[in-house]
C-alpha cells in the first residue's frame, strides 16, 4: 500500500474511533509498525491527527464511536477486480427461487452485479446492496433491523429477537477481516455477535475473501473453520492456505480476476 493510501486509511480510522493504535493501523494497512510510526509523526506534523503514547487520535475526537476496521468507502477501492470474480462465482452458486443471506462487506456488495439476473429471496444488513437490488432486480428484498454504521454502510443488532431468526437461508454469504488455523476472524465484538446470529440461520456459510486475507490475524474468532462449507478466493492464495483449508475439510473455489465478468445490468 502507498504513503498516500496508507495515510488515507489512518485518517479514516482516527475519525471513526476514540484512538487508533499502532498495532491497529499496521492490521488496516499491512505496513509494518515503523513504517505506521513514521506516518502517525508526519499526519501529527501536517496536523491532521494528534498523536498519543502508542497510536493516534483525532484533532476532534468523535462523539459516536463506530465500528473497529476500515470503512466501506476505503474498502470498497481496494483489489476491486479480485473482489468482483469471486462474487461472480459466489453469485453462480445460487439458483433462481433459492433463499440467501448476504452479509455487508464490499466483496459481498460485488455480488449485485450478478444478482440483478436472479429471482431470489435475500436478506441482507447492507444498506447499498439492498438499494441496489431494489432499483435493478425482481429480487425480494428483506433488511435485517438494527443500527445504521454509515461508515461501514451495515445494520447490525445485539438483540436475538429480530426478522433475523424468521429467515431460513440457503447460504450465507459473508467476507472476513481474516481466515487463520483457528477459523474466521474479524476486529470487532458487534460485528461478530450480529454475523454469528445470522449463521446460524442458514444450511451452508459461503466465506469470499481474497488471499491477502490469509495474512491477517485477530484475537476474535467468528466461527471455527469447520463450520465453513466454502471459501471463494483468487488464484494468488499461497499454498500454506490451500492447504490449511484442505485439512478443515473446506471446499474452496479459486478464481482468476477478468474471468466470467457480466454484461450490462438488468432492468428493474
Amino acid at each position: 500500500m502507498h504513503e498516500k493510501e496508507r495515510h488515507r486509511v489512518i485518517l479514516s480510522a482516527v475519525e471513526d474511533r476514540p484512538v487508533v493504535t499502532v498495532i491497529d493501523a499496521c492490521n488496516l494497512t499491512g505496513a509494518s509498525e515503523a513504517t505506521i510510526r513514521r506516518d502517525i509523526a508526519n499526519l501529527h506534523i501536517e496536523k491532521k491527527l494528534r498523536r498519543v503514547r502508542g497510536g493516534a487520535e483525532a484533532i476532534a475526537p468523535p462523539q459516536f464511536t463506530g465500528l473497529a476496521g476500515r470503512t466501506f468507502a476505503v474498502n470498497e477501492t481496494l483489489r476491486i477486480d479480485d473482489k468482483q470474480a469471486i462474487a461472480q462465482a459466489a453469485a453462480a452458486l445460487c439458483d433462481d427461487g433459492d433463499s440467501i443471506i448476504i452479509n455487508g462487506g464490499t466483496t459481498t456488495f460485488q455480488m449485485v452485479h450478478p444478482l440483478v439476473f436472479r429471482r431470489l429471496a435475500i436478506l441482507t444488513n447492507s444498506f447499498p446492496l439492498a438499494e441496489h437490488l431494489l432499483k435493478h432486480s425482481k429480487n425480494t428484498i428483506t433488511l435485517s433491523g438494527g443500527t445504521i454504521y454509515r461508515e461501514q454502510n451495515i445494520l447490525l443488532s445485539p438483540f436475538e429477537n429480530d426478522i433475523t431468526r424468521n429467515f431460513h437461508a440457503k447460504y450465507m454469504f459473508i467476507g472476513a477481516q481474516g481466515i487463520s488455523p483457528l477459523g474466521l476472524v474479524e476486529a470487532d465484538p458487534l460485528v461478530i455477535q450480529a454475523e454469528q446470529k445470522l449463521i446460524r440461520q442458514a444450511d451452508e456459510l459461503v466465506v469470499l475473501a481474497d488471499s491477502s486475507k490469509f495474512d491477517k490475524r485477530s484475537s476474535l474468532i467468528i466461527c471455527e473453520l469447520s463450520k465453513i462449507s466454502t471459501i471463494i478466493t483468487d488464484y494468488k492464495i499461497s499454498d500454506k492456505a490451500a492447504s490449511m483449508l484442505d485439512a478443515a475439510d473446506v471446499n474452496l473455489i479459486v478464481t482468476r480476476s477478468g474471468e466470467n465478468q457480466y454484461e450490462g445490468e438488468a432492468a428493474s
